[in-house]
């Protein structure tokens, strides 16, 4: 997990580091640190978030160990999977 507060020391750094995991598949999806809600790197909701609440994964799996869920914005088949998981507990 890549915090984006923490990928350089200013924001021209930490866009040309994130451009370079991006393209190498380092960071696949994005997400809300203080919800716990991860989603795909185009979503609109992910882009209006602060930076200090950013964070990236290199895939699904990750952001799932990390404890989060998915966005029901961006990824709603995803999204009504978990809350089902979730009403079956």
């Amino acid at each position: 997990m890549y915090h984006h507060d923490r990928l350089g020391k200013d924001a021209g750094e930490r866009r040309l580091l994130l451009r370079r995991y991006i393209r190498s598949g380092e960071i696949s999806l994005g997400g809300y640190k203080k919800a716990k809600i991860y989603g795909l790197l185009t979503c609109s909701s992910g882009k209006k978030m602060k930076v200090a609440n950013r964070v990236f994964f290199r895939d699904e799996v990750e952001a799932l160990q990390h404890g989060y869920r998915p966005c029901g914005h961006c990824m709603p088949e995803k999204y009504k999977q978990w809350k089902g998981q979730l009403l079956q507990k």
